[in-house]
């Protein structure tokens, strides 16, 4: 091997070594803004309609890298209590123990387990831990961008959507109709609206 090779060879390692410490220098803290986030679920109601409603308290942070769209850690706490369904009665039900039974499960949790980019959005598969159960579920979603406000914080947003099946979680009251069916459907579709700020150095 000449000596010119060598040294080209012995450059192009130490520009991918560099270029890999660049990467990975990107990475970087978010923290969720639960003041412009939304958790939300929506549910079928007599086989006719939709209930929908929302975690109003929580918080949860993301590692990635915005530019390279790529995430290494994803996690998440919801505080149950704090469920609406913009219906009083409605939401005192779901409190109780048929339901989320919030006094003895106060919170649920959620943890990233693997990332991967598909197309112009992603799949996260995770853990997500409700009514004292702890099964894994897929959210598919699309990362909306990077964007500075005029308080000079970095901003980013995501979307995401998922189903999960109450009964896995142990959460399995319903009633059945007369003309057939169930008053409350099994299947939860959950849909993320999440902005983040990147944390300060």
């Amino acid at each position: 091997m000449t000596l010119g090779r060598y040294n080209a060879i012995v450059l192009a390692v130490i520009l991918v070594w560099v270029s890999v410490i660049d990467v990975s220098a990107e990475t970087a803290h978010y923290d969720i803004d639960p003041d412009h986030s939304t958790i939300g679920f929506s549910v079928d109601h007599m086989v006719l309609s939709k209930t929908r409603g929302q975690f109003m308290e929580y918080t949860g942070f993301i590692e990635m890298d915005p530019e390279a769209k790529t995430v290494k850690a994803i996690e998440a706490t919801i505080k149950t209590p704090s469920i609406t369904t913009n219906h009083q009665k409605r939401d005192a039900h779901l409190k109780n123990p048929e339901f989320f039974d919030v006094e003895k499960y106060p919170t649920m949790t959620y943890k990233m387990k693997s990332y991967q980019k598909t197309g112009d959005g992603y799949t996260a598969v995770g853990d997500l831990t409700l009514h004292g159960v702890t099964k894994e579920i897929t959210l598919v979603g699309n990362f909306n961008g990077v964007n500075k406000d005029p308080w000079g914080n970095t901003r980013a947003g995501f979307t995401a959507e998922g189903t999960v099946n109450r009964k896995d979680f142990g959460v399995n009251w319903n009633k059945a109709l007369d003309n057939g069916g169930v008053i409350v459907g099994n299947d939860v579709l959950i849909k993320l609206d999440i902005e983040c700020i990147k944390a300060k150095q």
